[in-house]
């Protein structure tokens, strides 16, 4: 096997490892169709008192002046 080839062989397989890695990545993190209902569930997860778990607002303090 000639160097040319030899190159040419590595990189085509490096390649299609990193494509099969890439689409496993996306099959991961995307939701099929039939799915789609827990989509919303899932990217925003909720407490048992139905409020969204990134509104951690504190509402109850005292709002300061800080002219």
């Amino acid at each position: 096997m000639n160097r040319n080839r030899r190159i040419f062989v590595i990189v085509f397989i490096i390649f299609t490892a990193i494509v099969i890695l890439i689409t496993i990545d996306m099959g991961r993190r995307t939701t099929a169709p039939w799915n789609k209902r827990r989509q919303l569930e899932r990217a925003l997860p909720t407490e048992t008192d139905n409020t969204a778990a990134d509104t951690l607002v504190d509402t109850t303090a005292a709002p300061t002046d800080s002219l």
